[in-house]
C-alpha cells in the first residue's frame, strides 16, 4: 500500500585523477652523533616572593572564600529542608482531608 521512494545515488560530476604512484627512496644510515647537553634555560619570570603581609592577605581571602561559599551550601540545604518540611505538611493536610471526607459518607 504505502512504499517508501528510495533515493538513487548520484552520480559524481566531478573528473576524477588517477592515484600518483609514489617510489621508494633508499635510506642511507649516517654515523650517529650524540645529542649536545641541555642548558638549562634562564627563567622568564623573577620568582614570587612572599612576605608576611601577602601571607596574611592570602589567608585572609581564602578564609572569606571559604565561608562564602559554606554560606551558600547552609542556604541551599535549608532551603532543601523547608521546601520538604512544607510537602510533608501538604499530604498530612491532604490526607486528612480525604479521610474526613469518606467518614461523612
Amino acid at each position: 500500500m504505502l512504499r517508501p521512494k528510495i533515493p538513487t545515488m548520484p552520480t559524481p560530476t566531478v573528473h576524477v585523477a588517477p592515484p600518483i604512484v609514489v617510489e621508494p627512496t633508499a635510506i642511507v644510515p649516517s654515523a650517529q652523533v650524540p645529542p649536545p647537553a641541555p642548558v638549562a634555560p634562564a627563567p622568564s619570570r623573577p620568582t614570587i616572593q612572599l612576605t608576611p603581609g601577602t601571607v596574611i592577605a592570602l589567608v585572609g581571602g581564602g578564609t572569606f572564600v571559604v565561608l562564602v561559599v559554606g554560606a551558600v551550601l547552609v542556604s541551599m540545604l535549608l532551603a532543601v529542608a523547608v521546601t520538604g518540611a512544607s510537602v510533608a505538611v501538604c499530604a498530612v493536610v491532604l490526607r486528612s482531608l480525604i479521610a474526613s471526607d469518606t467518614k461523612r459518607r
